[in-house]
C-alpha cells in the first residue's frame, strides 16, 4: 500500500514539479536581473597623469606645435560603449556563443579607467533595448563613475551619459542608421527622464517566439533554439554517443538571467505619440522613427547634445542603394544637428567614398546586378560564378550554365540581405571578395560608398532656394563599438575574441547548420529550408579592436572637453594614441584648429604636426594592479592594458584629402573627391613630424574646398589588417582568401593578425571661397 501511494504520488508529483519548473524558467522568475556592476572607488594616481601631461609637452617641443600644446592637451576617450544591458551584447554573452558572461556598465567603468587608461568615455546601450529601470541604473552608474574620478576640476577620466538610436530598414529610402546621443550632464534634472529608441520595443513579434527557443536551451543547450538540432542530439544520445544532454547548473543559470532580461523586454509599455516629453508618463518607452522627429525631441528637452552618427556604411545592415541625400534632405540644420561623425571604430573604416555599387539601377529604375571591374565584384555576380563554376564541372554546356548564372543573380537580387542562402552548399571561401573595397584601409563588411564620411561631406540639398545650400560640416571621430563594456579597446592588437566584437559573427543559423550539398543551380529562398538573414559568419574578417576620439581641450575637466567637442577641435584614430594638429596658418603666422571654419579669396596655407603612438609595454601598469584584484584584471583586461614604454611608432607620410562640395545637385561626387589630394614623406624615426602646403588652384576654383589630412604609421600587426587575407593574381584579382575563423565554430586562437598602417584623421577646415572681410 505504502508503495502504490509513493509511485502514484511520484507520477503525480514529477510531472508536475517538470510542469512547474519549466513554467517558471520561461516565465523568467528563476532569473536575475542585471545590476550597475562593480565601480572600483579609487581614482588613477594624479601624479603620474600629470607625468604623462608633461611628457606629452616634452615630445612637442621640437614642433611648431609646442605653442599650441603648451595651452591645450590633448585627451583620448571613447564615445560609443555598450554594455550587455544592449541586446545584441548579451546575447553574444550567452554560452552557446562561448560568451564571458555578463558586462553590466560598471565593467565598462573600470575598464575605461584601469584597462585603456581613457580620459574620457560614454555610454551607449540601445535605447531600443533599455527598460525604465536599466535607464535608471544607467544614469546612476554614470555618477559613480565620476565621483571615483576624483577632483571635478582635474578629474583623472570623465564619464558620459549617453545612449545608441538603432534604426534600419530594408529599402534604401527608408533607412537612416545609427546614432548615438551623447549629453553634456549627468545630474537628475539635466538629463532626460527616458532615452528615445528608433522602434517602439526590441522585438515587435518575436519576443514570445524568442523566450520558447531559450525553453529549449534550458532543456538541452540548443543554439536559437533549433528544434532540429534538439532531435539531432536526442537521437545522438539514443544511439549511445557521449552527448551531455543538460547544461550544468551555472550555465542554465545564465539561460534564466537572459530570460528574465526578454521578459523585461516584453513589458515595456509604450508612449503615447503627440504630447511634448515633459508630459509623458516616466516609465514607457519614448520612439523616434526618423531623425527629425529625435532631433525635435531632443530640442524639446533642451539639453545639451550631441548626436553622433556612426557605421552608415556598413553593408551589415545598410541598404546597397543608401545613400546621405535623404538625411541631408530631412535634416533642418544638418550641421547643428549631426556635428560629429564616427569614422572608425571596432566594425571599420567608413571614409572613403568609391564609384562602384553593389546594386545598379537602369534608367527605368529597374535593379540590375553590375559586371565585375577591376575595382569591384559584386556579390550578386559572384553568386553566379559559383553556379557556373559547378554546372560546368558537371559537364552541362557553357549556354546552359551561364543561363544558370544569369537566373541566380537576378534572384539574388530579390533577397535583400539573405543572398547567400540560395547557394547551397556554399561557404565563405567560396564568396572570394565579392561586396568588399578592395583598396579600402579596413573598410566594413560590405562597404556602402554613397554613405561614406566623404560623400557625405561632397553633397549639397539645393531643394530650399531661399536660403544658402544645405550641407554637412561633420567633425570626426573615433570609437570602439566595443559590446562588451571594454572602452578604448584598442590598444594592443591582441586577444580578438575579448577585444573585438568577432563573437557577432557566431550569430544566425549558419554558424551551426551543416553544409548541404553544392547543387549546380540556386535554390530560391522561400524554398531554402525556411532560412534567411545576413551572412553572419563572414563578417569575422572585419572586425577590428576599434577606434578613439582626441580632443584639444584646455583641461581636463568635463566642460574643457565638451567644449573641444562642441568646437569640433578633435581627431579620430584607429586605436593608437597619435599626436595630431592640423592648422589653417594666417598671414601674420596665427593658426587656426581643425574644425575651423573660414571664408578666403586666396590661397589657404596649412601645417600638419603628427607624433607616432607610444610602444606598449607588456602587462598592466602599477595602477591598474593596486586598484583591481588579479581576478578581476584578468576577466576585464585579460592581464593586459595600456601600458606606454618610452619610444614612438614612426610617421610614414602625412596625406591630405580635398573635396570641392557640390555647386549643383547634378556634379558627380567622384570628380569632387581628391584622396589623396597631397601624400608627402615623413622623415625620422619618431621624433614627429611636421608639412606644410597650399592649394594653389583654390581662388582661381572659386569654390568652397574641404581639407582633412591622415597621419599614417609605418605598417605594424593588426587584427584583421587584411580582412579576408586574398591571395592576388597577375592582374590584381582575388583568386583565393583565408577568411578569419569565427571563433566559437573552431578551437582557434588566431588573432588575423597583418601588417597594416595605423592612422590619424584630423577633423576637416572649411574653407569657404569669399572676402574674408565680409
Amino acid at each position: 500500500m505504502l508503495l502504490r501511494r509513493f509511485l502514484l504520488f511520484a507520477i503525480i508529483a514529477v510531472p508536475g514539479a517538470a510542469i512547474l519548473w519549466a513554467y517558471m524558467a520561461s516565465e523568467g522568475l528563476l532569473g536575475q536581473r542585471q545590476d550597475i556592476g562593480e565601480i572600483t572607488q579609487r581614482s588613477r594616481n594624479a601624479a603620474v597623469q600629470q607625468a604623462e601631461q608633461q611628457r606629452q609637452l616634452q615630445s612637442t617641443r621640437s614642433l611648431p606645435a609646442y605653442a599650441t600644446a603648451q595651452q591645450k592637451q590633448i585627451l583620448f576617450g571613447d564615445l560609443h560603449v555598450h554594455s550587455t544591458y544592449s541586446y545584441d551584447a548579451y546575447n553574444i554573452s550567452l554560452p552557446m556563443y562561448q560568451g564571458e558572461g555578463s558586462h553590466p556598465p560598471g565593467d565598462a567603468c573600470d575598464f575605461a579607467r584601469y584597462c585603456s587608461g581613457l580620459d574620457f568615455w560614454s555610454i551607449n546601450d540601445h535605447a531600443e533595448s533599455l527598460t525604465p529601470r536599466q535607464w535608471s541604473l544607467t544614469k546612476e552608474m554614470v555618477r559613480q563613475c565620476n565621483a571615483a574620478a576624483g577632483d571635478p576640476a582635474n578629474p583623472d577620466m570623465v564619464t558620459f551619459l549617453g545612449w545608441e538610436w538603432t534604426q534600419t530598414a530594408q529599402l534604401a529610402k527608408n533607412h537612416y542608421g545609427h546614432k548615438n546621443v551623447v549629453f553634456r550632464d549627468t545630474a537628475e534634472r539635466d538629463v532626460p527622464t527616458r532615452p528615445i529608441a528608433a522602434a517602439e520595443i526590441i522585438h515587435p513579434e518575436g519576443v514570445a517566439l524568442y523566450i520558447a527557443r531559450m525553453r529549449l536551451m534550458l532543456i538541452a543547450g540548443i543554439p536559437n533554439g533549433d528544434v532540429r538540432l534538439l532531435f539531432d542530439k536526442l537521437r545522438r544520445w539514443l544511439q549511445g554517443e557521449d552527448v551531455q544532454l543538460f547544461p550544468d547548473s551555472a550555465t542554465r543559470q545564465r539561460y534564466y538571467n537572459f530570460i528574465r532580461y526578454l521578459q523585461d523586454q516584453e513589458e515595456i509599455v509604450a508612449c503615447p505619440h503627440g504630447p511634448p516629453v515633459r508630459d509623458l508618463p516616466i516609465k514607457c518607452q519614448e520612439s523616434a522613427p526618423t531623425p527629425p522627429e529625435l532631433f525635435a525631441k531632443l530640442d524639446d528637452w533642451g539639453f545639451p547634445h550631441l548626436t553622433i552618427p556612426h557605421g552608415n556604411s556598413w553593408g551589415f545592415y545598410t541598404p546597397p542603394l543608401s545613400t546621405w541625400d535623404k538625411q541631408l534632405a530631412g535634416d533642418s540644420d544638418p550641421e547643428r544637428q549631426e556635428p560629429l561623425i564616427e569614422i572608425f571604430s571596432g566594425h571599420g573604416n567608413a571614409e572613403q567614398y568609391r564609384r562602384w555599387r553593389a546594386v545598379g539601377v537602369d534608367a527605368n529604375g529597374n535593379s540590375y546586378c553590375p559586371e565585375p571591374t577591376a575595382e569591384f565584384l559584386a556579390d550578386c555576380w559572384r553568386a553566379g560564378d559559383i553556379i557556373r563554376e559547378r554546372c560546368l564541372e558537371l559537364g552541362e554546356s557553357a549556354e546552359e550554365c551561364e543561363r544558370r548564372a544569369l537566373e541566380t543573380r537576378n534572384n539574388y537580387l530579390l533577397t535583400k540581405d539573405s543572398g547567400h542562402w540560395i547557394i547551397p552548399g556554399q561557404t565563405v571561401e567560396d564568396w572570394l571578395d565579392a561586396g568588399q573595397c578592395r583598396d579600402c584601409y579596413m573598410a566594413p563588411y560590405n562597404h556602402r560608398p554613397a554613405s561614406s564620411v566623404q560623400y557625405g561631406l561632397a553633397i549639397r540639398n539645393f531643394a530650399d532656394e531661399t536660403r544658402p545650400p544645405k550641407r554637412f560640416r561633420w567633425g570626426i571621430i573615433g570609437a570602439s563599438d566595443s559590446h562588451y563594456a571594454r572602452a578604448g579597446t584598442g590598444y594592443k592588437e591582441m586577444m580578438r575574441r575579448t577585444m573585438t566584437d568577432s563573437a557577432v559573427a557566431q550569430l544566425g543559423a549558419q554558424t551551426f547548420v551543416s553544409a548541404t550539398e553544392r547543387l549546380p543551380y540556386f535554390v530560391p529562398l522561400q524554398k531554402a529550408d525556411g532560412r534567411s538573414g545576413p551572412y553572419f559568419a563572414r563578417q569575422s574578417s572585419f572586425f577590428g579592436t576599434g577606434g578613439l576620439v582626441a580632443v584639444h581641450a584646455q583641461g581636463r575637466d568635463r566642460g574643457a572637453i565638451w567644449e573641444a567637442l562642441e568646437r569640433k577641435e578633435v581627431y579620430a584614430t584607429s586605436g593608437d594614441r597619435m599626436l595630431l594638429w592640423f592648422n589653417l596658418v594666417e598671414p601674420d603666422e596665427q593658426r587656426l584648429p581643425m574644425g575651423s571654419i573660414v571664408q578666403r579669396d586666396t590661397a589657404p596655407v596649412f601645417e600638419v604636426s603628427a607624433l607616432g603612438a607610444f610602444e606598449q609595454k607588456p602587462g598592466c601598469p602599477a595602477d591598474s594592479v593596486r586598484a583591481l584584484s588579479e581576478d578581476r584584471l584578468q576577466r576585464l583586461c585579460g592581464g593586459e592594458c595600456y601600458h606606454p614604454g618610452d619610444r614612438r611608432k614612426p610617421i610614414d607620410r602625412i596625406e591630405v584629402i580635398r573635396i570641392r562640395p557640390q555647386i549643383a545637385a547634378a556634379e558627380d561626387v567622384a570628380t569632387l573627391i581628391d584622396d589623396p589630394w597631397l601624400s608627402l614623406p615623413c622623415e625620422g624615426d619618431g621624433e614627429g613630424c611636421t608639412v606644410r602646403f597650399s592649394d594653389p588652384e583654390f581662388a582661381a576654383a572659386q569654390r568652397d574646398a574641404v581639407y582633412y589630412v591622415r597621419a599614417l604609421q609605418t605598417p605594424s600587426p593588426t587584427i584583421n589588417g587584411a580582412n579576408l587575407r586574398c591571395e592576388y593574381d597577375d592582374a590584381g584579382q582575388c583568386i583565393r582568401v583565408d577568411p578569419c575563423p569565427v571563433i566559437a565554430a573552431t578551437e582557434t586562437t588566431d588573432d588575423c593578425l597583418a601588417d597594416a598602417q595605423e592612422r590619424a584623421w584630423s577633423s576637416p577646415i572649411f574653407v569657404d571661397f569669399g572676402d574674408p572681410d565680409r
